[in-house]
């Protein structure tokens, strides 16, 4: 009789090679909860503004220093991946590009499009 403890529970990450469909969904729920992270900061951000003058520039220092830029395009990062991933499902929902060669050319262009809509997003921050 084989012994039961010996058995894997489930398949080993070494059997599969992550496909861009497995990694797109993995991402698309951490862009989810990084989204909820930058909820917690824009909140915060606003209730210091609500504080007063001194806890207002504690937080626009904290939030313009190099880890605050990083945290910032990282949420934009994840609001673009997010939102093009989502529209992406929301095609799904509807019965659209289900074929393979669809849901990777899908899968690409919501990569590409996140790229494109963070850059020309921080390009006109940084423009004004």
């Amino acid at each position: 009789m084989p012994d039961p403890t010996r058995r894997p529970l489930s398949p080993h990450l070494s059997v599969y090679r992550p496909e861009i469909t497995s990694v797109l969904s993995i991402l698309h729920r951490l862009s989810g909860l990084f989204l909820a992270l930058g909820m917690v900061a824009l909140a915060a951000f606003l209730g210091a503004a609500a504080a007063g003058q001194a806890a207002f520039e504690v937080a626009t220092s904290a939030l313009g220093s190099l880890i605050g830029c990083a945290f910032l395009v990282a949420v934009s990062v994840a609001f673009f991946y997010h939102l093009a991933n989502g529209v992406r499902h929301l095609c799904w929902d509807a019965g659209f590009g289900f074929e393979m060669a669809n849901v990777r050319r899908s899968g690409w262009f919501v990569v590409g499009l996140t790229a494109v809509l963070t850059v020309l997003f921080w390009l006109g921050v940084s423009a004004s």
